[in-house]
């Protein structure tokens, strides 16, 4: 009889936050060593060597003799791990964005992403509401809440953003006469409008946007003034970004005068 090999056991919030680090920290300086990556984390090397290991196993850096190098490909990180990245400012966010959703008969889109979802949770005391949302995570966190209809689109599966995309996912969008919709961004700016990191997700979030009547993007204090590479909307397009207290003065008030109403909550506190 031939055994499967152990699932690989989940990481910890704490590890989850570390992994996050190194990625991070290759995407400033492309390499690094493995005395001084442990440094950094303050962690042994014995430790960084497994996260580096763990991570090689995921295809998210490549590893090198003493250390790690960035994967040239590599540009996206995983949802699994992007969710325990700022979160206090997330749930910040999410209770400002709920006070703005209609608590009647009302159609919302969300799109997918860890800020978004966190909206999501943050809609459950909404009644007769329903949700349209192209997102795996987010219509299983909404399947709890018998109270909100939960509309799914169809499509093609991004594994990287656990998203439905593509002409289908789009048709659906175009379908139903959204209230408002509601989106995360791997970039806001100037210069780029509203960016995220693949095309097709970009284009079926854009769908999103044209049937809308209110575009409100969700967006914590680092994803201000930079441009992923796929634009999802112009800035004439949305109506208002919501961030929290960590982004850059500056590159709001690039983004007001780009005019564009940007509003800042204090960061929630556990």
């Amino acid at each position: 009889m031939t055994l499967s090999p152990p699932e690989r056991p989940a990481a910890s919030g704490k590890r989850s936050r570390r992994m996050l680090a190194i990625l991070e920290l290759l995407a400033e300086r492309e390499s690094i060593e493995l005395e001084a990556l442990a440094a950094e984390l303050a962690v042994s090397p014995a430790t960084a060597r497994r996260d580096l290991a763990d991570l090689a196993d995921q295809r998210l850096l490549l590893r090198t003799h003493g250390g790690a190098r960035l994967l040239e490909s590599r540009t996206e990180v995983p949802v699994a791990l992007r969710d325990s990245r700022n979160q206090e400012a997330k749930r910040a966010i999410a209770t400002a964005v709920a006070a703005l959703v209609p608590k009647q008969r009302y159609a919302v889109a969300l799109s997918g992403g860890t800020t978004t979802a966190s909206v999501a949770r943050a809609l459950a005391s909404h009644g007769e509401l329903t949700i349209v949302t192209n997102s795996l995570t987010i219509a299983q966190l909404v399947t709890t809440h018998p109270q909100l209809k939960v509309i799914m689109t169809g499509g093609a599966l991004r594994h990287e953003s656990l998203e439905l995309v593509g002409v289908l996912a789009e048709n659906t969008f175009k379908a139903i006469n959204l209230g408002m919709a509601i989106l995360g961004a791997d970039g806001v700016s100037p210069s780029g409008g509203v960016t995220t990191h693949d095309e097709t997700e970009a284009r079926t979030n854009s769908a999103m946007v044209q049937h809308a009547q209110r575009v409100i993007v969700v967006a914590d204090g680092s994803k201000l003034g930079r441009a992923a590479l796929a634009p999802v909307a112009t800035l004439d397009e949305v109506d208002l970004l919501i961030t929290d207290e960590t982004a850059d003065p500056d590159a709001v008030a690039e983004l007001r005068a780009a005019g564009l109403e940007v509003r800042i909550v204090p960061a929630a506190r556990a």
